[in-house]
């Protein structure tokens, strides 16, 4: 099973970072409503905070369909409620095509994004060594490790980009609408090839890369879950201090 423990670390990872995407994003619209009292405005200083993940995301779709020969249509940056109640930050028109370049185009805002949290998590942040004291569990390790990424050169400024980019890089449902045929088509193929009896050489071969690849992808997953989790108890304190305060809830 070691040359899986990629997948399972990948999913689980995954899973949580949307759980803590989504209550991080819940928090901050909390505060910004409770703050401003007016919804227009908490979208729209929203939507500001995000912004450069949200320009990522976007362009990203964008240069993805045209690197693909796949025709544009409208580009926006401007948030925009569903009706279903969930928010829009942007989006991209992209004419019908295939399914490969579809996927392709779906999946292109998390391959910039992670490119971008990997790096400013690993060289701009250090984040390695930190998450080294942590594990260690020695308060004087974590100190230090602490103090060292403090330290390190325009610390708040790349922390909030990673916070902005991790936060906004996953696919949307619309981004992933040709994810499963796409998948299902693969599944068919290993399958066959299973069949043809070259399992073996696809465990021997294929299956090592491939898990390395799985834990890359865990790592970036690992990276921004834990971006999220520093920062979601001081929003949730603070929303409690706020309603306390104001009298006011958000449900």
């Amino acid at each position: 099973m070691a040359n899986f423990d990629g997948l399972a670390w990948c999913i689980s990872l995954l899973v949580v970072l949307a759980i803590l995407e989504r209550r991080l994003h819940f928090e901050t619209q909390a505060i910004l409503l409770l703050m401003t009292r007016r919804a227009e405005i908490a979208l729209a200083l929203f939507s500001l905070l995000f912004f450069p993940g949200v320009l990522l995301h976007e362009t990203s779709h964008y240069l993805a369909a045209r690197l693909l020969g796949v025709k544009t249509g409208r580009f926006s940056l401007l948030p925009q409620p569903l009706p279903d109640g969930r928010l829009r930050l942007g989006f991209v028109e992209t004419t019908g095509t295939d399914l490969l370049r579809d996927a392709l185009i779906g999946v292109a805002p998390l391959v910039a994004g992670g490119a971008f949290v990997i790096y400013a998590g690993l060289l701009r942040l250090g984040l390695p060594a930190l998450w080294d004291g942590f594990v260690a569990g020695e308060a004087r390790a974590l100190s230090e490790a602490l103090s060292l990424t403090y330290a390190r050169p325009d610390f708040w400024l790349w922390f909030y980009l990673t916070l902005a980019v991790s936060s906004t890089m996953l696919p949307s449902a619309s981004d992933r609408r040709a994810w499963l045929p796409v998948f299902l088509v693969i599944a068919i193929l290993i399958g066959l090839a299973l069949l043809a009896g070259v399992g073996p050489w696809l465990l021997g071969n294929v299956a090592p890369p491939f898990n390395q690849a799985l834990r890359s992808l865990a790592i970036l997953f690992g990276i921004s879950a834990g971006i999220h989790l520093i920062l979601l108890p001081p929003l949730w304190a603070f929303r409690q201090v706020i309603m306390r305060v104001t009298g006011l809830s958000v449900r």
